[in-house]
């Protein structure tokens, strides 16, 4: 398969320079004549763009059916069919400033994306969804941006229900997210199992309705020092749909194959048609399918003109319903797979127009997720009450997932023609824990099957003030701008009920003096019973948190046409944190026009990521699973004296630097981006391992949050587009291309063990979040009503360090060889996408398709893996293939 992949790229090369497309060119004035310089022409649905010279004249290279828009600063945003013509003149009118064309990354309104000085991806997100039977935004910018990667997780409680993703193989964490260029706030939720950004939160980008989202805009850059914490990797803005007397939408459904290929042992759980289905006594029933995971999403998008001066008011409202998938697993993990969804979204957008350089503006939205997913197989001991689970059971942690948020603002421009931005930003995510299917097995006979938890939340308020101003007259263009931000935020961890968390005596009363109450004791093993909700243990009073801080910050941006050819751009930004003090960062970027067609562009900054509230305070005790045996843990907060007698010192910010180098380049009908970059982050927040605890009760083994490694990054990403249109045909491709290399420079562990502070496996699991490689060619063709695309994406080899690592070294011939044995090694997989649509009617259209259509699984393991499953949690995902119909509708 990888010789198909790379011949087929090889194919595509010679064939893109094989045509040209249709050169269109053309001078734009104002009403009374005068050339405009610097109008933003952009190829409609694409990233394809240019702007006008000193003369107002431009070319570019488009479709024969292309649809041009005209924008800029003060005028009426125009669309004009190119039907073939080769000359497109265009007198702009006045009107509102709010029609700009502004990408992320530059605060100049005179930025195309191939025209920045450093890399953005511009993904429409319609043409994406509509090429794909992807339901979430994760899954849909895995497969389109080139170094974004997302996995499905299994068996890591909430991370089950809330995706981790990363940006050039960083942490979740460290790619900021903006809604129409405001913050967004992150998911309560800390990854601390064995998933991808272990250690890390991140903001929720599935709770964003992918039917509301007009365009993502992905910057692959460091910007702390231009928009402040958690932009190490660099910033995802999500742009909102703001169109007019239209309803759109779409109803698709489609499932999961469940032929899991494999040598699996006869009687493994979840094969042969034994099949753990969601009885509430938790035990295997039979169930012979042939397709599970099956999901349900339908969307609806309308909006309506607020008065006749741009005004608008647009919503989005969408439903997901999506089954688990089960995968074979091992006996201690029969409810192998991925966590069910239930969920609804609405979003708003809007503006009012107050003049005609003012406007007031409003969006947000609310979602809610019902989640399911199993935990780890109870099959006896003193964890099983025989009475309630003669076979044992498999816990299910489901949860409740409520976001909201809102944003309001202002948007002038003064007198002096300074525009002016002021706004305040609302956010929340409250993650509340429900345990089925479980018990308390302290409570024997009489302990119910199902808890309350507790859970966390999140809440971040931003207040923003910006100033911008484009000078026409200084150098060949400047744009300056500058602002302040304040923000707070508060983290609370609030307690389930008493079950949940509570030891009982043999007397049902709950244990509060240890040395005067007897625990029930497991009559065949003679263990005690051990008290919490078995699979999640509730959050306790003595979990309970409710911390706040405030940040203020400053910064200053300018961006200096200093010829025709070359520009220069630079940020600065002081920012203070309540809980650690301040922080000031720079960015300095450049862009130089080598030729018409070529741009060399550059960059180089220093960052930061302040820890966040919940390293600094999550805490909780828990059973974790270590090669299928229970281990009591404590995750004590940063904060706590149990965390200073470990020698653990309190949580300081991430420091980074980051370099970038690339090219763009159009020729004609193909468009080339290729930058490389080097991101040092020194003092990154991790988990440690587990420290023997023999000194605090009921806890076999302690972990704490620290900065405790400094890593390197090395890579380059790669995007090359093409599209040519002849007689009805219309053809195009793209390839994305992301190579990373991460090192561990430093083990920051003092004078602890460094195998337990941040052992082999430890690194295997951060290393394994920025898989060396990721390359996906997209093939599209359409002709009249009917279309097609093919799709290949090749997924890099993944290795990583099993439970094997936690066995005695004199097991092992040497160290060395406990490594070897304990590498599970993923190979490299070609993964491919085929679809195909026909337009039924006039705003009526049918898609048919299936992700992952040969059904390629990941290199099946042994049962020392983290899940419990034949495989880990790899970037290729283990759920097989995915077939489904869609149909969409506008009117």
């Amino acid at each position: 398969m990888k010789k198909v992949f790379f011949f087929t790229a090889f194919v595509l090369g010679n064939f893109i320079l094989t045509f040209a497309q249709n050169s269109v060119s053309g001078s734009i004035t104002d009403e009374s004549g005068e050339p405009l310089v610097g109008v933003n022409i952009v190829e409609k649905g694409t990233t394809n763009g240019t702007t006008t010279d000193f003369d107002g004249k431009y070319q570019i290279s488009v479709m024969d059916n292309a649809t041009l828009v005209f924008s800029y600063i003060g005028y009426d945003t125009q669309e004009e069919m190119v039907s073939g013509k080769s000359v497109v003149n265009v007198t702009l009118s006045g009107g509102m400033m709010l029609d700009e064309v502004q990408l992320v990354g530059s605060r100049s309104p005179k930025r195309t994306s191939t025209d920045t000085a450093v890399p953005v991806d511009v993904i429409d997100i319609a043409e994406v969804s509509t090429q794909t039977g992807r339901v979430e935004v994760n899954e849909l910018l895995q497969y389109a941006a080139p170094s974004f990667n997302a996995n499905k997780q299994s068996g890591s409680d909430g991370a089950d229900h809330i995706d981790p993703a990363t940006l050039r193989g960083l942490g979740p964490d460290q790619t900021l997210v903006l809604i129409n260029g405001k913050r967004r706030h992150q998911s309560s939720l800390i990854n601390i199992f064995g998933t991808r950004g272990r250690g890390n939160t991140g903001t929720d980008l599935n709770a964003i309705p992918s039917s509301a989202i007009k365009r993502i805009e992905i910057l692959r850059d460091g910007a702390a020092a231009q928009y402040g914490s958690d932009a190490i990797a660099g910033v995802i803005n999500i742009v909102l749909k703001d169109q007019t007397n239209k309803v759109s939408g779409f109803v698709n459904y489609g499932a999961y194959s469940t032929n899991a290929k494999g040598d699996f042992p006869a009687g493994t759980p979840n094969t042969d048609g034994n099949r753990l289905d969601t009885e509430k006594d938790g035990n295997a029933i039979g169930s012979d399918q042939r397709f599970d995971g099956g999901s349900l999403k339908a969307g609806v998008n309308f909006g309506a003109a607020i008065g006749n001066d741009g005004g608008f008011v647009n919503v989005t409202t969408e439903y997901i319903s999506k089954n688990k998938t089960l995968r074979p697993g091992f006996d201690f993990r029969r409810g192998f797979g991925e966590a069910a969804i239930d969920g609804f979204n609405i979003m708003l957008n809007a503006s009012v127009p107050l003049s005609d350089n003012s406007e007031l503006y409003a969006f947000g939205g609310r979602n809610y997720r019902d989640t399911d997913a199993y935990a780890f197989t109870r099959n006896g001991g003193n964890r099983v009450i025989p009475s309630i689970y003669p076979n044992g059971f498999t816990p299910r942690i489901t949860s409740n997932i409520i976001d909201n948020s809102f944003s309001a603002g202002f948007r002038t421009e003064l007198d002096n023609g300074w525009k002016m931005d002021i706004s305040n930003t609302y956010g929340k995510n409250n993650f509340h824990y429900y345990i089925k299917g479980t018990l308390n097995a302290s409570l024997e006979e009489v302990s119910p099957t199902d808890f309350d938890a507790g859970g966390h939340s999140l809440l971040q308020n931003t207040v923003n003030l910006d100033f911008s101003k484009y000078y026409e007259d200084v150098l060949e263009g400047m744009n300056l701008a500058f602002g302040a931000e304040y923000r707070t935020e508060n983290f609370v961890i609030f307690a389930g009920e008493e079950g949940s968390w509570g030891t009982y005596d043999v007397n049902g009363l709950l244990i509060t003096d240890p040395a005067n109450q007897t625990q029930p004791i497991d009559p065949d093993s003679g263990d005690p019973r051990p008290g919490g909700s078995q699979g999640f243990p509730g959050y306790s009073p003595k979990n309970e948190v409710d911390r706040s801080r405030s940040n203020f910050s400053l910064y200053a941006d300018g961006e200096f046409d200093l010829s025709e050819t070359f520009l220069l751009s630079a940020a600065a930004r002081f920012e203070n944190f309540s809980d650690f003090g301040s922080t000031l960062n720079g960015k300095l970027a450049a862009r130089l026009k080598a030729s018409d067609n070529v741009n060399i562009r550059g960059s180089v900054s220093t960052g930061f990521r302040a820890p966040s509230l919940a390293q600094k305070y999550y805490n909780l005790q828990f059973t974790n699973f270590v090669g299928g045996a229970a281990l009591e843990s404590l995750l004590s907060p940063n904060n706590s004296p149990v965390t200073a007698s470990f020698g653990i010192d309190q949580l300081t910010e991430e420091k980074a630097l980051n370099a970038g180098l690339g090219f763009t380049a159009t020729f004609g009908d193909f468009t080339a981006t290729v930058d490389g970059y080097y991101i040092k982050v020194d003092d990154r927040i991790v988990l440690t391992g587990n420290f023997d605890a023999p000194q605090i009760p009921n806890v076999e083994a302690a972990q704490f949050f620290v900065n405790g490694v400094d890593t390197k990054t090395t890579g380059l990403d790669i995007v090359l587009a093409w599209k040519k249109s002849f007689d009805d045909n219309r053809l195009s491709a793209t390839f994305t291309g992301n190579i990373n290399d991460m090192k561990i420079d430093k083990v920051n562990n003092g004078s602890l063990d460094a195998e337990t502070f941040f052992g082999e496996r430890d690194k295997g699991f951060l290393l394994a979040s920025a898989p060396k490689s990721k390359f996906t060619l997209n093939m599209n063709y359409n002709r009249d009503k009917f279309d097609a695309g093919l799709a290949f994406t090749h997924f890099s080899k993944v290795e990583l360090l099993d439970y094997q690592m936690y066995e005695p070294t004199s097991d092992y011939d040497s160290f060395e060889d406990q490594i070897n044995q304990a590498t599970d090694t993923y190979g490299a997989r070609l993964v491919t996408d085929l679809v195909f649509g026909y337009q039924l009617c006039e705003g009526l259209k049918l898609n048919v398709g299936a992700n992952n259509l040969f059904n390629v699984y990941p290199d099946q393991q042994d049962d020392w893996v983290e899940g419990g499953g034949y495989w880990d949690s790899v970037q290729m995902g283990f759920g097989g293939a995915y077939y489904y119909a869609k149909i969409g509708f506008t009117f």
